[in-house]
């Protein structure tokens, strides 16, 4: 496999050893209370703590991707964005900032700002002109499966074979992509995204698959309803089971961890790659 690397507005991330993304949510919805920001003070806050903490990436939303969610205004999402990323940018010009959007004028207003990476949950299909304008700045994209949309997405949960159906949906995405002049794709097998708890695990459990791909890998797990419900608890006591499963991710090949608990994250990594080097 080829090293991986990524660049984006003039900054790199080297993948050799796994990478910690942090989530920051600029709005009022998220599913994890203490991943909210509502101003700019606790903005920065947040990002000063995950950076001390070890923080490679912060991926900024200001649109709830929660199970039911609706989708954002992007007229509003683009003002909350721009802000966001323009305060972040000036208070830590080294850090690698992604956008969690699926909007193309949010993607633009964001790289404009100082931006380096776009997390796109739908796959472009719900404003098309996203990976155009990723292509056009030459940033990274995240590539994330899903069926439906977040407000729907739960209605759709019965898979005759998840891991080939995923495999086929990334050569599928990633052939128009590459046809558009993208390169640098991280590919996000979407794990909470329109899936049942037992979908969930098998992906977990055969995460390795994907990387036939020789393309960066990110998991998002940190968390979810799918361990919450499992261990009988909700997602404020759900830290421990998150640990054990990025433990597992990482062990199958996961390249990004994108969570809510950097520090903790972080030791997984570091034991993990101990492990690898025994």
């Amino acid at each position: 496999m080829s090293p991986l690397v990524l660049s984006g507005n003039g900054l790199t991330l080297d993948l050799s050893v796994p990478k910690v993304m942090g989530v920051i949510n600029v709005n009022g919805d998220s599913f994890y209370k203490n991943s909210r920001v509502t101003d700019h003070l606790s903005l920065l806050q947040q990002a000063e703590k995950m950076i001390s903490e070890g923080a490679d990436i912060l991926d900024i939303g200001a649109m709830s991707s929660r199970p039911g969610a609706v989708l954002s205004n992007p007229d509003e999402e683009t003002k909350i964005i721009s802000e966001s990323v323009s305060a972040l940018r000036k208070r830590f010009p080294d850090i690698f900032i992604s956008i969690d959007t699926v909007w193309s004028s949010v993607a633009h207003a964001g790289i404009q700002e100082g931006a380096n990476m776009i997390n796109d949950i739908s796959a472009f299909s719900i404003d098309s002109a996203l990976a155009q304008t990723v292509a056009a700045y030459d940033v990274p994209y995240v590539l994330m499966h899903m069926r439906g949309v977040p407000e729907n997405m739960q209605h759709y949960l019965d898979y005759s074979d998840v891991i080939l159906e995923l495999i086929c949906f990334f050569e599928e995405k990633m052939t128009l992509l590459q046809n558009l002049g993208l390169r640098q794709i991280v590919l996000d097998p979407g794990i909470g995204f329109g899936k049942n708890i037992e979908t969930n695990f098998k992906i977990i459990k055969e995460f390795s698959a994907f990387s036939i791909f020789d393309k960066p890998l990110l998991a998002g797990i940190s968390r979810k309803s799918f361990i919450s419900k499992t261990l009988n608890t909700t997602p404020d006591h759900a830290l421990n089971g998150s640990s054990v499963l990025h433990g597992l991710l990482l062990s199958n090949g996961a390249d990004i961890l994108r969570v809510h608990d950097v520090k903790e994250a972080i030791e997984a990594v570091k034991l993990v790659e101990l492990l690898k080097k025994g």
